[in-house]
Parts: structure tokens; C-alpha cells; sequence
């Protein structure tokens, strides 16, 4: 596992150091709407002072009200994108998202096996409006290959009730579902919270080998406009890792990110609309 002891990036917090920012990059799907996937994980990149590079997974038809389709190019391309972003840059940091098919997961696997940097896994498997972004077949790839590999593993309720096979209600559940999920090879787990009814806060819970879950509070934002905030938030994490956060810390500026962004969320179309990943620079940053 990648470990990092101190956080050296200044992000949106003051002027950018006069260096060439750190390379992270993303492997997921395509967002055509802008709002998740690729799309929101570059500009978070961007906004928090990385440089963002993608390799594509799947090519999705959507916008605010839904998914109307998925193109997926052929695992070997898949491999190939990796590859010329492993030869031609110091990847800092990554993280996945939609990895769609089991094809693909073996390919991302054995590209990833002997990495140097730390890995963000994000867990994809439903879309915010309830279309299926990970195939049945794929889900035994997703426990065996890139479970392994995650320095850090970000489900959400209905994710962790998936890879763990047990309900969540309580905190004792988010403690057992968190030991399995390290049991099954992850470096560690953050439990998100958004799924949870828990009034004004919500908490999101991080699991580390050997400790209690650490319970990371902020608040609850109430707005419909909330597409993309799991990418959002397992991109910022890798960020700040990238940046030389400590777990912990990248885990809790990725979440003050994430509730800005959702405060001075807004919907440019129809239906859902995303978090707003510009408000830092847009002035709504807060210290």
C-alpha cells in the first residue's frame, strides 16, 4: 500500500506552487452530459491542482433524466489507453469508476499489478437515475481483481450491501461490513453515507487495517442536483493523495470539496443536474 505522512499541495487554498502539478488519473466511463464519470473527475482534478488523465471504459448516452445506452470498446483498447499513460507520464495517483464488464476488469488488473502510486477504487454499479453501469458477469471480477488492488475502496450503502452480501442499518453493520470488505483485500474502506437517513449530518465512515472505523461527519446539503458525487469525491480523494495527503486528510478535504461543490450545486438541463466542481474558483470557497 502507498502511504503518505504529510499533505504538500495548496489546491484552492492559495496560489499554485510554480511547479508542474502532480498527474492523476482516472479510469472509468464516459459522461455525455458532463456531470459524472470522466468528465467530473477532470475537472475536479483540475480545480484541486492536478493534471488529469483518462482512460475510457464505456461510452454512455445520458443527460439529467436518465441512460439511454452504453458502448463499451473492446478490453484490449482498454489496455492499450492504459499503457501509453503508464509509458508516458509519473501517474501520482489514480482511481476507477465504471469498469463495466469482467473483460475489462482483468485488463485494468494487469495493467495496475505493479503500480508504484495509489489507487482509488469507486465500486460503480448503478446510475444516479437506476440504470445497471456493471454488468452481472462483472461482479466476480470486481471482488477478485480490482478489490485487491484498492489502497482505498469507496462504496456507498447499496455497493458495500453488495460486495459485503449483508443489509446495512446500523453502525454496528457499517463496522461489520467495513471488516469484510477489508477481509476481501481492500487497504481500506470509506462507507459513504449518503444512502443513510441520518437527518442534518451525514457520515462517512473510514476503515483502516487494525482500528476502529474513524466517523467523518458533514453536513447535509439538501438539493436534487446531486449527479456525479461519488466520482467527485473518489477523484478529489485521489487528488489530495496525489498532492501527499495522508489517507485521512485527502479523505476529509475530497469530502469539503465534495459539500462545497454540492452547495453551489445547480441544473444546466433537464432533470438531475451535478455538483458544481468550479465553486472553489467560482469564489464560493470557504476556509
Amino acid at each position: 500500500m502507498h502511504n503518505t505522512e504529510r499533505c504538500t499541495g495548496e489546491g484552492t487554498h492559495g496560489a499554485q506552487a510554480a511547479h508542474t502539478p502532480p498527474c492523476v488519473l482516472t479510469i472509468a466511463g464516459s459522461d455525455s452530459g458532463g456531470g459524472a464519470g470522466i468528465q467530473a473527475d477532470l475537472k475536479t482534478m483540475t480545480v484541486l491542482g492536478g493534471y488529469g488523465m483518462s482512460v475510457i471504459t464505456a461510452l454512455t448516452a445520458q443527460n439529467g433524466l436518465g441512460v439511454t445506452g452504453i458502448h463499451a470498446p473492446e478490453a484490449d483498447f482498454v489496455a492499450l489507453q492504459l499503457a501509453a499513460v503508464l509509458d508516458g507520464f509519473p501517474v501520482a495517483a489514480a482511481k476507477t469508476g465504471m469498469l463495466f464488464s469482467a473483460p475489462i476488469m482483468e485488463a485494468v488488473a494487469d495493467a495496475l499489478q505493479k503500480r508504484t502510486f495509489p489507487l482509488v477504487v469507486d465500486p460503480v454499479s448503478v446510475s444516479q437515475s437506476g440504470h445497471a453501469l456493471l454488468r452481472p458477469d462483472a461482479v466476480e471480477a470486481l471482488v477478485s481483481r480490482i478489490l485487491p488492488l484498492a489502497d482505498l475502496l469507496t462504496p456507498n450503502r447499496p455497493e458495500a450491501e453488495m460486495l459485503a452480501s449483508m443489509s446495512i442499518r446500523s453502525e454496528a453493520d457499517v463496522r461489520e461490513a467495513i471488516a469484510r470488505l477489508l477481509d476481501m483485500g481492500a487497504a481500506a474502506v470509506l462507507l459513504k453515507g449518503g444512502h443513510f437517513d441520518a437527518g442534518d449530518t451525514l457520515v462517512d465512515w473510514l476503515g483502516l487495517p487494525g482500528q476502529e472505523p474513524v466517523p467523518l461527519p458533514q453536513p447535509r446539503v439538501n438539493t436534487p442536483n446531486n449527479h456525479g458525487t461519488g466520482c467527485t469525491l473518489s477523484a478529489a480523494i485521489a487528488t489530495w493523495l496525489a498532492h501527499g495527503c495522508s489517507m485521512q486528510e485527502a479523505v476529509v478535504r475530497a469530502q469539503q470539496y465534495l459539500n462545497l461543490c454540492l452547495r453551489a450545486s445547480y441544473a444546466p438541463g433537464k432533470g438531475i443536474g451535478p455538483v458544481n466542481h468550479a465553486a472553489p474558483i467560482a469564489g464560493c470557497w470557504q476556509t
